[in-house]
């Protein structure tokens, strides 16, 4: 008998414990879009009160949020400061093209983080009309493609104070923010007086099976929430869905510490291969690694998979592994047994 599947491939493969049914079973719920669900208004009011900003809407995706919070702060013809490795320009379908008539600046740098000084020198002057406006700053914390790397608040305060300066918004994509959190041990309420928007995922590490929510001023909220209606995104007795995002908040935060030392685990077994070139640094729960130039990632994935174990390319020579809720401890033992085994062509 083959043994039991592993899924790397993402954070979002995991399935809701038991104890979180539980929770859903049992939420009281009404008609979210009329404003009427309890368990819904109660998630959006604690993950609001979690990182101190005033109000909260609850979407199906993080990908919904994102591109809602681009809409509340641009116009069509306005310019999105972003990093070239941002989930919101890379993954999210061109909708800030589509939702947003918007274009994009992107600005390299370490891991998709970037300086306020490079923000600065990206800002195009507003008396010139031959350049689009620039309106919005969008960072994320953890950055995915750059191996769940965590910003400072040094870098973030920074830039900041050039949005300040440029009259920007200040958007955060947090879709493994709790990650970068429990990494750095930095207080949540910071993102919350730092950004104008932030949005949350739930589905991740925190292993709900669904939604994501933007926070930010009631202003803002209450223009999110008339987008989130033309978006589609409004859900009727979406409580039982909240409930498993407050089961989350209350239960799988702290528990994140246990995906990051798995991490460092598989980053550990990952260095040493002659066929791995280099293993990102690892400060979260993601590890990729880019391959040598002799090697295909897809070759690596089917070698993986014979062993029972799912893992994911981020282009030709990458490989990422992401660790998660329904990883088990075992899996170090798993992937050193079928690592040590593989042989590049």
């Amino acid at each position: 008998m083959s043994p039991t599947t592993i899924d790397l491939r993402s954070d979002t493969v995991t399935q809701p414990t038991p104890a979180m049914l539980d929770a859903m079973s049992r939420a009281a719920v009404g008609d979210d879009v009329l404003g009427e669900d309890p368990t819904v208004l109660r998630l959006q009011s604690e993950a609001a009160a979690y990182f101190g900003m005033e109000a909260a809407l609850f979407c199906p995706s993080g990908t919904m949020t994102n591109q809602i919070a681009i809409r509340v702060h641009t116009r069509p013809g306005d310019e999105v400061i972003c990093a070239d490795l941002a989930h919101i320009y890379l993954y999210e379908g061109g909708g800030i093209a589509a939702n947003s008539g918007a274009s994009v600046r992107l600005l390299g740098g370490d891991r998709g983080r970037f300086t306020a000084d490079a923000v600065r020198a990206a800002v195009n002057k507003r008396s010139d009309a031959h350049l689009p406006w620039t309106r919005l700053v969008a960072i994320e914390n953890t950055v995915n493609k750059g191996g769940g790397a965590c910003w400072t608040l040094e870098a973030l305060e920074q830039i900041r104070a050039v949005c300040d300066e440029q009259g920007l918004a200040y958007h955060l994509d947090g879709a493994r923010l709790f990650n970068a959190i429990v990494a750095t041990g930095q207080d949540p309420k910071r993102f919350g007086e730092l950004f104008d928007t932030v949005s949350i995922c739930l589905s991740k590490g925190l292993g709900a099976p669904v939604g994501s929510l933007l926070l930010g001023s009631r202003e803002h909220i209450a223009r999110a929430h008339r987008l989130r209606k033309m978006f589609g995104g409004g859900m009727r007795q979406a409580g039982y869905l909240a409930a498993a995002g407050l089961y989350a908040l209350e239960h799988h935060i702290d528990r994140l510490r246990d995906d990051h030392a798995l991490a460092q685990s598989a980053a550990a077994l990952l260095a040493p291969l002659p066929w791995v070139a280099q293993v990102l640094s690892v400060e979260t729960n993601l590890v990729i690694c880019r391959l040598q130039p002799h090697v295909a990632a897809d070759a690596v994935l089917a070698h993986l998979a014979q062993d029972g174990i799912k893992a994911s390319t981020m282009g030709p020579d990458l490989v990422r592994f992401v660790m998660h809720l329904d990883v088990p401890a075992a899996v170090i033992e798993r992937l050193k047994a079928s690592l040590t085994t593989f042989v590049a062509a």
